[in-house]
């Protein structure tokens, strides 16, 4: 059974261990063509929820240059990133949407045994994960959370017209000795899915 908060949606319960703030670096490895991409980056990722059945998410990185890594001179933007993340489970009649349409009944609060309801015979919770980065490109992720790691895989990308290649993705999360470890494969540039970037974060003071 899950251990539930008494301050937190049952919804979110098994993604619970990610909520806060997380910073620290990683490392960019990737190749695309006759292009090597590497370098080090820093970067911030914020988890928090607003009393729906979902975690809003989002983070910034910036590559770090040769100087001082500590002053803003040295930092460029990289791409940024917001989003949502949930439970998969079928939209019913008590919840809003499409758009901003209400809830057409009502039904009472889910419960820590309706989530439990949805784990998967392997002990997993399926997830759905929803993000939009600064450059117009949308994801949707599905996978999955067992304890404190989570493997998702991109099901749909949508680019702008005017955006670079970027087909696939595939991430992976880990809650190590209280850190957050990350590593994102993509499949852009021409190239096939591949490592791309790795970080390890610490919760923020």
């Amino acid at each position: 059974m899950l251990d539930l908060p008494g301050d937190l949606p049952s919804d979110i319960v098994p993604l619970s261990w990610l909520l806060g703030v997380w910073e620290g670096t990683g490392v960019i490895e990737y190749e695309a063509g006759d292009h090597r991409f590497t370098g080090e980056f820093a970067h911030r990722v914020s988890f928090s929820h607003d009393g729906g059945g979902y975690l809003n998410y989002s983070a910034s990185a910036w590559l770090l240059g040769e100087s001082d890594p500590q002053t803003e001179a040295a930092r460029t933007p990289l791409v940024s990133e917001v989003g949502y993340w949930r439970l998969a489970r079928p939209a019913t009649d008590a919840d809003a949407g499409p758009g901003l349409l209400p809830a057409v009944s009502t039904a009472p609060a889910r419960t820590v045994d309706d989530v439990e309801a949805l784990r998967t015979d392997g002990g997993a919770f399926e997830i759905e994960v929803a993000l939009v980065h600064s450059d117009g490109v949308s994801e949707l992720y599905l996978g999955e959370v067992r304890g404190p790691r989570i493997d998702i895989a991109t099901d749909a990308v949508v680019r702008p017209s005017g955006a670079k290649d970027y087909v696939a993705a595939t991430r992976m999360y880990g809650l190590v000795d209280n850190h957050l470890l990350w590593a994102w494969d993509i499949a852009a540039l021409g190239s096939e899915l591949g490592s791309h970037a790795s970080a390890r974060l610490a919760r923020a003071e």
